[in-house]
């Protein structure tokens, strides 16, 4: 068996590992790279391989800098199966339409403002490239081996993280590889926490908040706070969110905080995302992936007006009153928060509320960083209203809590590659493997190919 890092090395996006045996090709998660204009660039390159030679693709999860590379793959000559948890086909069938839809609808904004650098602009991919993608998914039970090529076969772990989200064993030759995938927190008030494993003999570790701990605070109390204080200057409460996931435990947040009274009961919320509505719903659906209650659930799933048409997200940007508005994309590189931060950001009254990691090169972490202002739609844009960045929320283990989960491993694997991190992060948690542990452990550079003997 050998592998190649074709993503999520040196970054946390665009994850893509390349494993081969006896002539068989499969390719562990299909993701998009964001953030920096280098890793954007990669999205438009042509692959180090054939598309049409491989046999197979298995994804970790659903996010889009897992699977969203799958339309365009599919596009360039694919045409084998897709294989993902029942909750991942799920999610992508609501994700990968919503990205080529939201690609071709930037592009066409570009061309009538006329603010691209290309004439014309032009989609990565379209939903119609999308949608042919979804006709490749198969579900794969969980702990059930799979043969998914001649000699290579696959099985799934619950990783927490999200719905669906799945560690990935890879068995050929008599070797194991066990891929990660993002990893989840053990006490995450949402997700069950990931399950534990006992061997393999290479393993792929995420390593996205592998420099540091999230903080001991109460989340709850936090999040009260910040809205108290931007309600009392009449002020809109603007969170920037990842769709699936984030969006949900936010939600579940402010259920529980109108319920204890932490704050008002009647501020309007508003879920702006119509693929974040399509993906809580399966919350319902897909019970004995999380914690919570019937009624937790169903608290969860209404506690926001759900924004469906064009015309009301744009009245949204007109509101004087105090309200909440959650909006993808996460790290604000695209979609409908785009037009709420040109409305909100420049008046100090509002708060603009990230709520999970920010990848380098983004305008979320831009935002964070301290930047006075930042470009949307060609336009440099104010950023007056309040920071803050609510680290806790989080759904990726962080240091502490990925070295425990290694703990739990019998015998050390043979090596540990440290990937899906920006560069500090993956060297932290390298150097904390390799001093705590002991075990042998690396951080991969990109195209690299490691012979797994």
């Amino acid at each position: 068996m050998r592998i190649t890092f074709l993503g999520a090395v040196g970054t946390v996006t665009g994850s893509k590992f390349l494993v081969e045996h006896g002539g068989a090709r499969v390719l562990v998660d299909c993701g998009l790279f964001q953030g920096f204009k280098q890793l954007r660039l990669r999205n438009w390159a042509r692959l180090p391989f054939e598309p049409a030679r491989l046999d197979a693709v298995v994804l970790t999860h659903a996010h889009l800098d897992h699977s969203g590379y799958l339309p365009l793959l599919v596009r360039e000559g694919f045409a084998g199966p897709v294989y993902a948890s029942e909750a991942s086909c799920a999610l992508a069938e609501i994700l990968l339409p919503d990205s080529g839809h939201l690609q071709e609808e930037e592009a066409e904004y570009a061309n009538r403002h006329g603010f691209s650098k290309h004439h014309p602009a032009l989609p990565l991919y379209t939903l119609a490239d999308a949608e042919r993608s979804l006709k490749a998914l198969q579900m794969l039970p969980w702990h059930q081996p799979r043969q998914v090529a001649k000699g290579i076969t696959v099985t799934l772990y619950p990783a927490g993280h999200i719905l669906g989200a799945a560690m990935v064993e890879i068995s050929a030759g008599g070797v194991t590889l066990l891929c990660s995938g993002d990893l989840g927190r053990p006490h995450d008030p949402i997700m069950v926490p990931p399950e534990r494993i006992a061997r393999a003999d290479y393993l792929l570790v995420e390593s996205t908040y592998g420099d540091r701990r999230h903080p001991p605070e109460d989340t709850a109390k936090v999040l009260a706070e910040i809205i108290r204080r931007t309600t009392a200057r009449h002020g809109i409460t603007l969170i920037p969110s990842f769709a699936v996931g984030r969006t949900q435990s936010l939600m579940y947040y402010l259920y529980r905080l109108k319920q204890s009274g932490a704050i008002p009961a009647d501020l309007p919320v508003f879920l702006n995302s119509p693929m974040a509505t399509d993906a809580t719903e399966l919350y319902h659906r897909f019970r004995p992936e999380h914690r919570l209650s019937p009624t937790e659930c169903e608290g969860m799933c209404r506690v926001a007006h759900i924004v469906r048409t064009v015309e009301e997200s744009k009245s949204l940007n007109e509101r004087h009153e105090p309200a909440i508005i959650i909006s993808a994309s996460g790290m604000a590189t695209g979609g409908r928060v785009l037009h709420h931060l040109k409305a909100f950001a420049p008046y100090a009254r509002n708060t603009l509320l990230f709520s999970g990691f920010q990848a380098g090169g983004t305008r979320g972490a831009a935002i964070v960083g301290g930047a006075e202002s930042v470009r949307i739609h060609g336009e440099e844009v104010p950023i007056r209203a309040e920071v803050v960045m609510l680290e806790n929320l989080s759904a990726h283990a962080d240091a502490g809590e990925i070295l425990t989960w290694l703990g739990g491993f019998e015998r050390p694997p043979r090596h540990t590659f440290v990937v899906h991190g920006e560069p500090v992060a993956s060297d932290a948690l390298r150097r904390r493997i390799a001093t705590e542990l002991h075990w042998p452990c690396s951080v991969p550079e990109h195209g690299m190919t490691v012979q797994l003997d």
